[in-house]
């Protein structure tokens, strides 16, 4: 039995993409990271920390103040939040303001939680 040029050619092509998708399938591959603090449920952990935080302050903290008590208090995930600075507290109370548009500072947040 002889086979022609082109069904080796075809067999070539068809043996070189099982080949190169085999080889592009980690890069393909969608998984989130353990210290990924970009999702939702990293979002939903933050406001309720920083709500848990609020309620214990006798005084309306500045957003640098508010920062470096979140990344104290003992509850915080360091491990996880080690990209937390002052700026994704930024975003993050403005977003916040966005969702609850009757709140638009920190105070307003406390006097929200009582």
């Amino acid at each position: 039995m002889k086979i022609d040029t082109s069904t080796w050619m075809m067999i070539s092509f068809v043996l070189a993409m099982v080949l190169s998708m085999w080889k592009m399938y980690p890069f393909l591959v969608n998984r989130t990271l353990e210290d990924d603090d970009t999702g939702e449920d990293s979002h939903e952990y933050l406001v309720a920390h920083m709500h848990k935080v609020l309620k214990n302050t006798s005084e309306v903290p500045t957003v640098k103040e508010l920062h470096s008590i979140m990344i104290e208090h003992e509850d915080f995930d360091k491990k996880r939040f080690w990209r937390f600075n002052q700026n994704k507290l930024q975003n993050l109370l403005r977003k916040h303001y966005s969702t609850y548009p009757h709140l638009n500072s920190i105070e307003d947040i406390i006097e929200d939680l009582d």
